[in-house]
């Protein structure tokens, strides 16, 4: 019978060493996470080492500044709704992947909401939210504009239009400005769609 190798004692260190380097990075993660659906939107290091349980010396060993935590957060966040996000439209013509699309949408801004009101209000000092917001616009952009026929496309001012009435800033205002439900939240966006889609066959 073959013996397995024995693993140096320095590598079994090193490998202890890097699992409770992940730990920490997640237990801070997870403190911003949950002081941003809080409605903390922007938390001290304190705030956030002491949630985690960890010293505020390892918050910033592990986090240079606010702009690294906030990336991770971002990641995270995407993460959770990246099937919702990837996955194809489902539907015949291209009313119904429209409507597949708004669907998809309502669901993912009601997880991210809290973290996208967090990115807008960190946004003014952080040039790495500012690029991840308009990466996330853009992309936004590209998915309604997939769906939608050439005729739509072509008229500029409509395709502005839609584009604000399904943004996610159009749903934190019926949301969180005009204290709307979800449900009554999704029927003014699909009645405003709806409108501005009258003309069309």
């Amino acid at each position: 019978m073959t013996l397995p190798t024995p693993i140096p004692s320095e590598e079994v260190r090193k490998d202890g060493r890097r699992l409770r380097t992940e730990e920490s990075r997640r237990r801070v993660v997870n403190a911003l996470l949950e002081c941003v659906r809080e409605g903390e939107f922007d938390p001290s290091a304190e705030a956030i080492a002491q949630r985690a349980g960890v010293g505020l010396r390892t918050v910033f060993r592990l986090f240079k500044d606010k702009d690294g935590l906030f990336q991770q957060m971002s990641e995270v966040v995407l993460a959770r709704i990246a099937d919702l996000a990837n996955a194809p439209m489902q539907g015949e013509t291209w009313r119904e992947r429209l409507d597949d699309l708004m669907g998809r949408r309502f669901s993912a801004y009601e997880q991210v909401m809290p973290y996208r009101r967090a990115a807008v209000a960190h946004a003014h000092h952080s040039h790495v939210v500012r690029t991840n917001n308009e990466a996330m616009r853009q992309h936004m952009r590209r998915n309604l504009s997939a769906v939608l026929p050439q005729e739509v496309r072509s008229d500029h001012s409509l395709f502005e239009a839609l584009e604000l009435v399904l943004s996610i800033e159009a749903w934190i205002g019926l949301r969180i400005d005009q204290r709307l439900e979800p449900s009554r939240a999704r029927a003014a966006v699909r009645r405003a769609t709806s409108a501005l889609l009258a003309s069309q066959s």
